[in-house]
């Protein structure tokens, strides 16, 4: 028998169970459930000897059916709600319409009402003395020996996944946390949380390639956004001392362990102050993450101890290149030297823009040995169009990233605020996009024309809140930490 067919009568035999339920009286889909505790609540309130009984206490559950042993007179069941599972005691002689207990399939939801008791073998369970079938699931669940394993099966059917595979969900409770201890940090040192559009005329803010669209009613072409940055330097133009959005951001890219085109950033601005303020922030926030959401600065990211006392290692950047990179004996900075180097030794980057190959080897040489958190410093010029040149170090700017586990976390500056130098910037990035290269700045006209009026010095703090959840749920997959990361869609 194939397995569509199978699965077809199967689909047909849960139909047939769904209308002898309705015969029976059971309506096909309650309106709600008067639900009193959940499992995880009455397994912490009951403890005893085999033998042990609560009739007095009488709580009402959903969930759903994970496990039946039906015996005839009497059955039992493992009922699984969000907080957990709680094994449910069904019999005859206790209930009116004992014999619906037939027509229940694995993957039901539905209410119990009933006291906790200890069976002979010590086990708590409930005693039901009513229940309701709340739906009926019309397809098996996947075999509970072999489990929901694709990893594109678990991302595409996400819901499955949180089925059959519990401890998932804690996964994307750790990721809610984490947003909350944010929100809480940010709060507490005066920063107001914002929304800025998804929707731009002009798509800015680092160097992507966006996701275009069009406006049926304007008749006009928008992008999403590729980062949450001009909007918010807007707000420190208009009076806004500090404040931070977490937010989708989109980039037309392709897809891999670390990267998806849709993801979660916090991005956060403060007013009169440089980036050496704002890498004592980023700090201070990552280590309080990792005593509120692991229990202590120090735990296993992907089978290595990482530390993340304060204060996190600093290296330079160029140093760094000339420390790590194989026959790099000159200044990178020199970028028609550093062509050159790079097409002797590395060929598969021909078509790799002059600027980017100083990404291209430190991402190759250097990225990789940072494992416990290390703030990178004062990154070129030429790959920093948003942030303020070094105020002693011609050639750098006052810019830092954070590294941990071998990839970026953070992202900061000293804010740019010259009018006059940013518009030069921009025109640069221009010529660059008109030579083809399409993740190059395209020139905002109208955030020149704020920063014309007077942005206030600042500093600025980019996260991915997506590769920090990977690191603090000891996740190699940023699959693994989106409920329903993008795919392609499947065929027919």
């Amino acid at each position: 028998m194939s397995q569509d067919r199978e699965l077809h009568e199967q689909t047909q035999a849960r139909l047939h169970n769904l209308a002898a339920l309705e015969s029976l009286g059971f309506p096909a889909h309650p309106y709600s459930y008067p639900k009193t505790a959940s499992s995880a609540e009455v397994l912490a309130a009951h403890t005893g000897e085999p033998g042990s009984s609560w009739p007095e206490q009488i709580f009402a559950l959903a969930g759903r059916l994970m496990l039946i042993r039906n015996m005839g007179k009497a059955a039992f069941a493992d009922l699984q709600d969000e907080a957990g599972k709680i094994q449910i005691y069904l019999s005859k002689k206790d209930l009116e319409r004992f014999d619906a207990v037939s027509h229940l399939d694995l993957g039901d939801v539905v209410g119990v009402k009933g006291f906790p008791f200890v069976t002979k073998t010590g086990q708590l369970t409930l005693h039901v003395t009513e229940f309701t079938p709340l739906v009926k699931s019309l397809h098996p669940l996947p075999d509970k020996f072999h489990g929901l394993k694709d990893p594109e099966l678990r991302s595409r059917q996400r819901y499955l996944d949180l089925i059959v595979n519990p401890e998932v969900r804690e996964t994307f409770k750790l990721r809610s946390s984490i947003l909350r201890q944010i929100r809480t940090f940010l709060d507490a040192k005066g920063f107001m949380e914002v929304e800025g559009p998804t929707l731009q005329a002009i798509a800015g803010g680092t160097e992507a390639k966006p996701f275009e669209t069009h406006h049926n009613a304007l008749d006009h072409k928008f992008y999403m956004r590729i980062a949450l940055e001009l909007h918010l330097k807007r707000l420190l133009v208009g009076g806004f001392e500090k404040v931070y959005e977490i937010g989708r951001v989109y980039r037309n890219e392709g897809v891999d362990q670390t990267h998806n085109p849709e993801f979660t950033m916090l991005e956060l601005y403060q007013a009169y102050v440089d980036y050496e303020v704002i890498l004592e922030l980023t700090q201070s926030l990552f280590s309080t993450l990792a005593l509120e959401i692991k229990g202590g600065p120090e735990f296993e990211i992907y089978g290595q101890t990482v530390n993340w006392t304060r204060p996190f290692a600093r290296i330079d950047y160029l140093d760094s290149l000339q420390t790590h990179v194989p026959e790099l004996d000159f200044d990178p900075l020199d970028l028609e030297r550093l062509r050159k180097f790079c097409d002797a030794r590395y060929p598969q980057w021909k078509k790799v823009p002059d600027y980017k190959l100083l990404d291209k080897l430190f991402g190759q040489y250097v990225e990789p040995l940072l494992i416990n958190p290390t703030f990178v410093m004062h990154h070129p010029t030429v790959i920093s169009p948003l942030a303020k040149e070094h105020r002693s170090r011609p050639g750098v700017t006052e810019r830092f990233e954070l590294f941990a586990m071998g990839f970026e976390l953070a992202n900061a500056f000293s804010e740019l605020n010259d009018a006059l130098i940013q518009r030069s910037r921009f025109e640069r990035q221009s010529a660059r996009r008109d030579a083809g290269d399409d993740e190059a700045h395209e020139q905002d006209e109208d955030f020149l024309l704020a920063l014309e009026y007077g942005m206030p010095p600042a500093g600025g703090l980019g996260i991915g809140i997506d590769r920090l959840t990977m690191l603090l749920a000891d996740k190699e997959s940023i699959r693994d930490v989106l409920l329903f990361p993008l795919l392609r869609p499947e065929k027919g």
